[in-house]
Formats: structure tokens, C-alpha cells, sequence
């Protein structure tokens, strides 16, 4: 399978609701065409306050060694005013716009113009030119899928220079944190709204824009579903993987490096969250190609909420527990930072074994076995927005019939074996498991409440079949 491509409109339909068809009906794709008082309050709420969040952390890792209380109750009781925070801020730095620019200008040209090579000598990986889901209007993206390549050449890179040429330190992420966050913000705000410029002035494709009448609902979540430059360059697929997702990996080297300049060495905590969040990663690149038929392709508009969120969000609160163990060098005793090791592995396998089952059973229409087994499913149809009716089916075999959203169990077990490598000193490395949690129960809500206008009774059969979302037997 190393240069063959996957079948890029699959019959068989997985529990997540991502189907064949040509054209999906008008409230059955992208985000919503109108928008109520609670999901207006939502977006405002998350455009004033996300980038404060991430300021908050940042700066309490900086000024009060990750503690999340000591900036209240210094401003509480007088001994800080937040001028005085913002003023031991350090700020944005030619040289970390420097960084920055060559950072995200290697990116673009790893994206655009080294075509995938990895495919031809990795047994299993699908790289290359591939084709996306079917498009509301019923057109068939095609995509330059170089994500691995991309990461392991800037990885060969980076080793490169840590050990042969000193072009620059290893610590240079971290001793520029803060100065990379203003160059990020800046990405994050230009990009956002050049695409919903874009959208309105220029669209790829028209047919595919919604717009709500609402400014800051059609800033955040975005007006075109597929907006490109040129024919290759993709900003969900850029964005998504390039430049927030390769860094991720670069950006906890750096903490391990700046841990092992400080101490003398790098603890076993470290190490931790390197590898298990490393496999993470990898895996994402490994199956890129499945990632084009996943809800962030398939249904996300691209808006600030995808455009800022990876440049910003991802890579700055992503890598908590990497920064926090910098200040925070927690050696583990041997027998708990195995059991760390064997919940993040345990949560991969699930997470991986889940996707894996669900994209064989639409691979081969159903023509497989799941766990020794021919799987079973749900028959489904469903009428498109032409008119036309289509049959699908809902796999309710292997991890499919624990629960609908299984895979989402084993990546909040990856999320919290991240968090438990940190120990018990101090509340800020657990905000990753609270986000995901939050994060991947509210995606599940959006995507069933999707399925359920999407299949009507079908739906019903299906939830009774696979009564737990999440965690059987309790949720």
C-alpha cells in the first residue's frame, strides 16, 4: 500500500458520521446558517478571553513558576497590579520575528514544493496526492499529503544542528517563548481574517461559504469551507498540521533541552511526555491521509477557530506540561512512570485500533472481520440536498459497539497520561485533560445531533444498539 491510494469516496459509512454522497443537505453540513444567543455569547466569550488564557498560563509559568493562584492572590492583595505583570513581560523581539518568519516560511515550502517522496519506500504509509471526502457541492479535493516528510525532514534539521552545526541553540524555542507568542498572535489574527476576507470577497468556491449576518460568528467559525490558494495550498490542511502540529514535537526538545542546561539532566518526567505526545504526533502524519475524511476537514469552516487556534492555542497550550517541567523537574518513582507509560500506550492503542476498525469497515463496505468476526452494522439512508437518496451503514461491531465515540475514550486516556507524568505539584499541567474533555464531549454532542437530523429513526436504531457515547456502562 505504500503508493496506492485510498479510496477517496468509501461506501460504508463509520459511527462518526462522515458519509459517501454528493452533496450533503443544507442543514447537514459546515457549521450552523443561523445562530442563537447562546452560541453568539459562546464566540464572544472565546474571542475575549482565549488569548487572555493563553497569556495567563504563559506568563504564570514565567513570573510564578506555573502557579495559577499566586498572580490572584497577588493582585488581590495588593503586593501586584497588573501593570506591573504585563511590565515583567517580555516582549515581541526582532529576533523572535525572525525565528518566526524562517519557521513558518520553511513550513510553506516543505507544504509547497517538496512533493511526498515518503510513500515510495515506507511499507503502509499513504502519502502523495490524495483525494478528500465529497464536498457539499460535490466536488473531490485533491491534496499534497507531505506531513511526515515535512516533520521529518525539520526533525533531521534540528539534530542536525543540535549536534554537527550549531546554527543555533537548542533551548532557542524556549529562551524566545514568550516573543514567539506575539509573532503567533500576529499569524493567527492575519490569517483569520484574510480567510474571512477571502470568503467574502474571493471564495474558492461560493457555493460552499456560509454567512449568518453575524460578524464575530462568521469571524470565529469561519465563511468558506475550503479555502485555497492556488490549487495546492490549503489552509485547513496547512494549518491544521503546518506549522502548529510539526512544532509541537521541536517545542518540547527545547524544554527538554533548557531542562538538561538548567539541571544537569533530563529527568524521566521529561522524557514522558516527549515520547508519548512524539507518538501522538507521529501518528497524526502517519495517516494524514485519513485525517481528509475526519469532522475538522469534512465540516469545520476555516475561521479564527481553526486559523488561531493553531498557531496559538495549539502549540502554546498544548505543550504545558513540557514548560512546566522545566520549572518543575519531577523525577517519578520508577514503578509510577511505568504506569504512566502503560496508560498513554494503552489510550494510543484504543485511540489508533478504534480508527483503524472503522476505516476498514468503509474501506472494504463492510467485507471484513472486526475482532475475528464479520462486523455488524446499522442500515442506514439519508436524502442529500438534490433530492436524491442514499444508503449507508453504522458499524456497531469491535469498539464501535462499546461506545459511538471510543476512539475519543482512548485519547483522553493519551490527555491524561500527559498530565499524570507531571505529578501532583501543581494544577496547570491538568488543564490539557479538562480542555480535551470538554473539547471532545462537546464535539460528540455537535457530531450526534448532526447524525440525528442527518438519519432521523435510523439515528434511534443506531443509539439503542450503542446506548454509551463514551464510556460504557456510565456515559
Amino acid at each position: 500500500m505504500a503508493a496506492k491510494s485510498q479510496p477517496s469516496v468509501p461506501k460504508a459509512k463509520s459511527a462518526s458520521g462522515i458519509t459517501n454522497g454528493k452533496a450533503a443537505a443544507q442543514g447537514q453540513w459546515g457549521r450552523a446558517w443561523e445562530v442563537d444567543w447562546f452560541s453568539l455569547a459562546s464566540v464572544i466569550f472565546l474571542l475575549l478571553f482565549a488569548p487572555f488564557i493563553v497569556y495567563y498560563f504563559i506568563m504564570a509559568c514565567d513570573q510564578y513558576s506555573c502557579s495559577l493562584t499566586a498572580p490572584v492572590v497577588d493582585l488581590a492583595a495588593g503586593r501586584a497590579r497588573l501593570a506591573d505583570i504585563w511590565a515583567r513581560t517580555p516582549p515581541m523581539t526582532a529576533k523572535a520575528a525572525q525565528i518566526y518568519a524562517a519557521w513558518v516560511t520553511l513550513q510553506v515550502l516543505l507544504y509547497m514544493l517538496l512533493p511526498d517522496f515518503c510513500h515510495k519506500f515506507l511499507p503502509g504509509y499513504v502519502g502523495g496526492v490524495q483525494e478528500g471526502a465529497v464536498t457539499p457541492t460535490g466536488a473531490v479535493n485533491k491534496y499534497e499529503v507531505n506531513g511526515l516528510q515535512a516533520w521529518l525532514l525539520t526533525h533531521l534539521l534540528w539534530f542536525a544542528n543540535a549536534h554537527l552545526l550549531s546554527w543555533f541553540s537548542p533551548t532557542i524555542i524556549f529562551d524566545n517563548w514568550i516573543p514567539l507568542l506575539w509573532c503567533a498572535n500576529i499569524l493567527g489574527y492575519t490569517v483569520s481574517t484574510f480567510a474571512m476576507v477571502k470568503g467574502y470577497l474571493f471564495p474558492t468556491d461560493a457555493r460552499e461559504c456560509k454567512f449568518t449576518g453575524n460578524f464575530f460568528y462568521n469571524y470565529m467559525m469561519g465563511v468558506e469551507f475550503n479555502p485555497r490558494i492556488g490549487k495546492w495550498f490549503d489552509f485547513k490542511l496547512f494549518f491544521n498540521g503546518r506549522p502548529g502540529i510539526v512544532a509541537w514535537t521541536l517545542i518540547n526538545l527545547s524544554f527538554a533541552a533548557k531542562q538538561q542546561e538548567l539541571y544537569g539532566h533530563v529527568t524521566n518526567s521529561m522524557v514522558l511526555v516527549n515520547v508519548l505526545q512524539a507518538i501522538y504526533v507521529l501518528d497524526f502524519f502517519w495517516n494524514e491521509t485519513w485525517y481528509l475524511k475526519t469532522i475538522d476537514i469534512c465540516h469545520d469552516h476555516f475561521g479564527w477557530y481553526l486559523g488561531w487556534g493553531d498557531c496559538v492555542w495549539l502549540p502554546y497550550l498544548y505543550t504545558l506540561q513540557g514548560l512546566y517541567l522545566v520549572y518543575h523537574p519531577v523525577q517519578l518513582p520508577t514503578p509510577y512512570a511505568l504506569g504512566v507509560l502503560l496508560l498513554g500506550l494503552l489510550g494510543y492503542y484504543i485511540f489508533r485500533m478504534t480508527n483503524h476498525q472503522k476505516d476498514l469497515f468503509r474501506r472494504t463496505d463492510g467485507r471484513c472481520l472486526i475482532w475475528g468476526r464479520k462486523p455488524k452494522a446499522i442500515e442506514c439512508s439519508y436524502t442529500s440536498a438534490d433530492g436524491q437518496k442514499h444508503h449507508s451503514k453504522l458499524l456497531v461491531s469491535g469498539f464501535w459497539g462499546m461506545a459511538r465515540h471510543f476512539n475519543y475514550t482512548g485519547d483522553l486516556m493519551g490527555s491524561l497520561a500527559y498530565c499524570l507524568a507531571c505529578g501532583g505539584g501543581h494544577l496547570l499541567p491538568y488543564f490539557y485533560i479538562v480542555f480535551m474533555t470538554i473539547l471532545l464531549t462537546h464535539r460528540c454532542l455537535r457530531d450526534e445531533h448532526r447524525c440525528a437530523n442527518k438519519y432521523g429513526r435510523d439515528w434511534e436504531r443506531y443509539t439503542a444498539a450503542v446506548p454509551y457515547r463514551l464510556l460504557p456502562g456510565i456515559f
